[in-house]
């Protein structure tokens, strides 16, 4: 990766507002509806560094619509042209928007390009929660390079049941409980990356840390 994309990176992160939805903005919507009522109780959520992708969140879950759903770590992300995490790898060559090209089976990924620098094209990739199940098959992709893109339970939708069918059924322990008044995860290193920015003043980046769990 060269120093001049990691400039054009460091230039479109600057944006405070992005900084804020670096976990998207229903992780943080969900945070809220996660509140009401549920101040005493834990929350079940996934330890991202545990998660293996093995699709189980998209088919053991009590309800009808998965409440796990993919987020996105825009610090983390590449903003790769040939994201490994939206294109098949037929569709990596192609760069086809088909939906054989793309992994997501419900096309809840959304590509959006942001600039043109010396020769390179830059993409911004976006979680549409309506439209994702949980499969994780973004995630598996996604791991192959950057890892931005991760699952987590969203608190508006989770039921909170005593044994979550999804813990049970995950392969690699990564249901953990944690506390209702802090029940989202970010990754280890978007953690170190958040306390670096908090470190220089981003009151985002701090607001962001004040609302996730972190067991360090």
């Amino acid at each position: 990766m060269s120093d001049e994309k990691q400039t054009d990176r460091r230039g479109f992160l600057a944006d405070g507002a992005r900084v804020v939805g670096v976990v998207s903005a229903g992780v943080l919507g969900g945070y809220l509806a996660g509140q009401r009522g549920q101040a005493e109780e834990n929350r079940w959520q996934i330890d991202p560094d545990k998660c293996v992708g093995c699709g189980n969140c998209a088919t053991h879950c009590v309800l009808d619509e998965s409440a796990v759903k993919c987020v996105q770590c825009f610090d983390m992300c590449g903003f790769c042209n040939r994201c490994t995490g939206y294109y098949t790898l037929d569709g990596l060559d192609s760069r086809d928007t088909a939906a054989a090209d793309l992994l997501c089976p419900t096309e809840a990924i959304i590509r959006t390009f942001v600039e043109g620098k010396a020769g390179q094209d830059f993409y911004e990739y976006t979680i549409d929660t309506d439209a994702c199940i949980g499969c994780a098959m973004c995630v598996k992709g996604c791991a192959l390079m950057n890892g931005s893109l991760y699952l987590q339970v969203m608190h508006d939708r989770c039921v909170n049941c005593n044994e979550c069918a999804i813990a049970v059924a995950c392969p690699s322990d990564a249901f953990v409980n944690v506390s209702a008044d802090k029940p989202y995860r970010l990754k280890r290193v978007a953690l170190g990356v958040m306390r670096q920015k908090a470190g220089k003043a981003d009151t985002a980046a701090q607001k962001l840390l004040d609302q996730v769990h972190a067991d360090e």
